[in-house]
């Protein structure tokens, strides 16, 4: 359900703006306003700019850190002196970078020439005889260079000569000569050792850094959040009488009035608080028991509702279970999911505790429900020798004499009751937000589809004779008719109301049959994990007769182990993704549900989670 709320004007001398801002900040329960436009102020841009990089370096840092930094914070230490040292750190590392390939190009340029003494042939130039390099072609190469030019070849490789030249001037063959590095080809490998040595000590200084630093920055981030929160709050506030009154408006939750109102009145600020109308874009702060709160994060994906809408969460909860558990298909898999959801519970932060509760409930759904569609991993329970009164809580095998799947009409009749209690949702919707009178075609609708669903389901289990059904197929069809062409919107003519009801008709008959078959996808995915889950059952025990005692009991436990396991990651995405999708589009669509609600965020301390 949706919290009430209680829309709050401060008015307040300008001298005690400060101080105030920081009893409002420390209750934590105030939803400012915000009124911020056009461009943004100087120091909050400088603000979202340096929390930019505050971020930034802090997602590297984790990394680097290996996910697992100290907790220690360095008071002492500035973020500005972190920033720093860690840009510094990184500037190291990449001149290192850049220096390996240089080095490495020069090694494969001496590679060919060997490993000689530079200050030799420098000390042959002082006394008159100059040594140079050369390449070129074989067939441009000239035989009498090794006379005139003392010319002797070095090595030869893809068709081109590599040969030096020792001449008493400086002049020597018509080709140009190279231009070699000046170390020799032993002191380059010293040199690269070195410089991987120090780029290696680089990066490790650079993970105990990040490892040691990385809960110091975090501090700092969450002040400088804090500091924008503040700054946000001051720009948001109006100034009166000449800047000694500052007016600030924000919105606080029914229950926490009371605490409120005492610190108003205990500081003697003048305020005025109201009740938040439909007409109002008031927060949203959802409230739910402790089953439904777990599915708060589905709807926070697709949006928050309006203040005047339905919180679409209670009816989520259950029929995203019954949905996840019909993919999924397997008693035993559920059974994992519960054992993996309370190992991992222990082992995870507190923030993602909550989302193994929801793991946990997720595979009880499994475990009941792939009992009644008859599975254990992959196995069907419904031909083992189990007891009968077992087994006639199972749904399996075909509608009498018909080829029509049990499973499959299931999931049908799920996906009705579904868009009938969505379509039921959007009518009260409209008829507490607009009246009923502005909500008759939505009700009229209501009653059409559930009207004809009811009675063609009992016309087909003989409930009802057929002429009874032929006259309730009438008087439904007549009285919505009169909702859905006539009495659509009261405000206008009728004729346009009858084209409007038309073209409603045709949506409805292209759309809505469309959406209920689009449930036959939980009885598709049940069946393909399950019997993927019986072919791996299949070829383990074909291996286990194949393959003797001991091999074959060992590779039939690896092929089970490793097949069931790919099948529950496989099965677990299908079961989230398509559950969400029927959620989103399908439930959502038909229940008129938007989603554009402002969710509540309070003017309070940032603290770490």
């Amino acid at each position: 359900m949706i919290t009430k709320m209680k829309k709050l004007t401060f008015l307040v001398y300008h001298k005690e703006y400060e101080a105030f801002l920081g009893q409002i900040r420390e209750l934590g329960v105030v939803h400012i306003v915000e009124r911020q436009s056009g461009e943004m102020d100087d120091s909050l841009q400088q603000f979202m700019q340096k929390r930019t990089l505050y971020r930034n370096m802090l997602r590297n840092m984790y990394l680097l850190a290996d996910k697992q930094p100290q907790e220690v914070v360095h008071k002492e230490v500035s973020a500005d002196a972190l920033v720093k040292e860690y840009e510094d750190l990184q500037m190291r590392i990449q001149d290192f970078n850049q220096q390996l390939p240089a080095i490495d190009k020069d090694i494969s340029q001496m590679e060919i020439w060997g490993d000689f003494d530079w200050n030799g042939i420098r000390r042959l130039e002082s006394s008159g005889w100059y040594v140079r390099f050369y390449t070129c072609p074989e067939k441009d190469y000239d035989e009498a260079w090794n006379e005139d030019c003392n010319a002797l070849i070095v090595k030869e490789n893809g068709g081109h000569l590599y040969f030096v030249t020792v001449t008493p001037q400086s002049s020597g063959p018509d080709v140009e000569p190279l231009r070699l590095p000046s170390m020799g080809l032993s002191e380059l490998n010293r040199r690269k050792a070195d410089t991987e040595e120090a780029l290696s000590k680089a990066v490790l200084e650079l993970k105990e850094f990040c490892k040691s630093n990385y809960r110091t920055l975090e501090e700092a981030d969450l002040q400088l959040q804090g500091d924008i929160d503040l700054l946000k709050v001051k720009l948001n506030s109006e100034s009166l009488a000449e800047g000694s009154v500052v007016v600030l408006e924000g919105w606080v939750p029914e229950d926490s009035e009371a605490e409120v109102r005492t610190l108003l009145e205990a500081g003697g600020i003048y305020y005025e608080m109201r009740n938040a109308t439909r007409e109002d874009n008031a927060p949203i702060k959802l409230k739910n028991n402790a089953f439904t709160r777990m599915y708060e994060v589905l709807t926070k994906m697709y949006g928050m509702p309006d203040y005047a809408e339905f919180d679409p969460t209670p009816i989520l909860a259950p029929f995203f279970s019954l949905f996840f558990a019909f993919c999924m298909g397997d008693a035993g898999y559920g059974l994992v999911l519960i054992a993996l959801g309370f190992f991992l519970k222990k082992r995870m932060s507190e923030s993602l505790r909550g989302m193994m509760n929801l793991v946990i409930t997720l595979g009880i759904f499994t475990a009941v429900f792939g009992a009644v569609l008859g599975t254990f991993f992959g196995v069907s329970l419904f031909d083992l020798e189990l007891p009968e009164g077992m087994k006639q809580f199972m749904i399996v095998g075909k509608i009498g004499e018909t080829t029509y799947d049990k499973q499959m009409l299931l999931a049908l009749i799920i996906g009705a009751v579904h868009i009938c209690l969505a379509m039921t949702v959007k009518a009260v919707g409209q008829t507490v937000r607009f009246g009923f009178k502005e909500s008759l075609s939505a009700w009229g609708w209501l009653l059409l589809v559930v009207g004809f669903i009811c009675t063609g389901g009992l016309s087909f289990f003989k409930v009802i004779s057929e002429d009874v059904s032929t006259w309730a197929f009438i008087v439904i069809g007549g009285v919505s008719a009169i909702g859905i062409y006539l009495l659509n919107n009261i405000h206008r003519n009728v004729l346009i109301n009858i084209g409007a009801g038309v073209w409603d008709t045709y949506n409805m008959a292209t759309g809505l049959m469309g959406d209920i078959l689009s449930y036959i996808r939980l009885y598709a995915l049940g069946l393909a994990g399950g019997m993927l889950g019986g072919v791996f059952n299949q070829l383990a025990f074909m291996v286990n007769d194949s393959a003797g005692p001991v091999l074959g009991w060992l590779f039939c436990g690896l092929i089970l182990i490793f097949g069931h396991s790919l099948n529950i990651a496989m099965s677990c995405l299908s079961a989230f993704v398509h559950p969400l999708r029927l959620t989103f589009v399908e439930y959502f669509k038909n229940s008129g549900y938007n989603g554009k609600g402002e969710a509540y965020k309070p003017f309070t301390v940032v603290k770490n989670k």
